[in-house]
């Protein structure tokens, strides 16, 4: 079996002093893909920069306390990379991909953006280039008899099913028809598959971000933009998909919750 979770920690900092320490500590995870670290290794307490019984890799943002990824191993991976040969992107903390057997593991932290802003066209720029990387390492690994899998933050409600309040948020970025179709794309063209949607086709949600504004966690508002990303082989093997939804909206370490699929090899 290989269990890998994957979430956006909103400051790894914080979340280490609000519940991320002990759930690392009681995770089954083999695997667990990280984002929005926004620290450098240095200013990371002992326990989370460098865990016992883990292999970790960080990989922050050359811009001090924005973005940052991260991947902690059970495994010594057999190779890792920082970025994916984006003169742009390769020094922002957006991604990291490690060599496990038989898998090539990522963690992606896809750009928020904002409509009308700077920041949309960052993230306009960013689609632009990965999907073609996207492309070219599903090739490798096939060459090499291996699987891939993308975890992350990919700041892109799919379809209407992947958030409660889609009607209100056409024309916001996330919802967007022009990154929808980009994600089309990724499953279609580039033919990788949504794990976790694959595994509960008709669900709503579930839901993986809620804002802290209102009672969003509350009310389950939430957005699925949390997604596993497989090659079709790998994702065949999956069993099992859900995410580890606080009990109460007090006991958050972030304004996301891990999501965690388990594979069958």
């Amino acid at each position: 079996m290989l269990t890998v979770t994957s979430v956006n920690v909103n400051g790894l900092r914080a979340a280490a002093k609000k519940g991320f320490v002990p759930w690392l500590a009681d995770t089954s995870a083999d695997v667990i893909c990280l984002q929005e670290v926004r620290a450098e290794p240095h200013q990371l307490p002992d326990e989370v920069r460098e865990p016992a019984g883990w292999h970790v890799v960080h990989a922050p943002a050359a811009a001090k306390g924005r973005a940052g990824v991260s991947l902690y191993t059970r495994r010594a991976p057999e190779r890792m990379q920082v970025g994916f040969g984006s003169t742009e992107f390769d020094g922002s903390g957006r991604y990291v991909e490690v060599d496990l057997p038989g898998v090539t593991v990522a963690s992606l932290y896809l750009p928020s953006g904002e409509v009308g802003t700077e920041r949309q066209e960052e993230k306009v720029r960013f689609m632009a280039e990965f999907l073609p990387y996207l492309q070219g390492l599903k090739e490798r690994a096939a060459a090499d008899g291996r699987e891939v899998l993308v975890c992350g933050d990919w700041n892109i409600a799919h379809q209407e099913a992947d958030l409660k309040n889609w009607k209100a948020n056409k024309k916001n970025s996330g919802f967007l028809p022009e990154e929808r179709a980009w994600l089309t794309q990724v499953f279609e063209e580039a033919a990788y598959v949504d794990v976790v949607r694959a595994l509960h086709p008709d669900q709503e949600g579930p839901y993986s971000w809620w804002s802290y504004r209102g009672r969003a966690f509350d009310n389950d508002s939430g957005w699925r933009i949390d997604y596993l990303v497989a090659t079709g082989r790998l994702a065949d093997r999956a069993v099992k998909a859900y995410v580890e939804r606080a009990a109460t909206h007090d006991l958050r370490w972030s304004d996301h919750a891990p999501v965690t699929v388990v594979f069958d090899l």
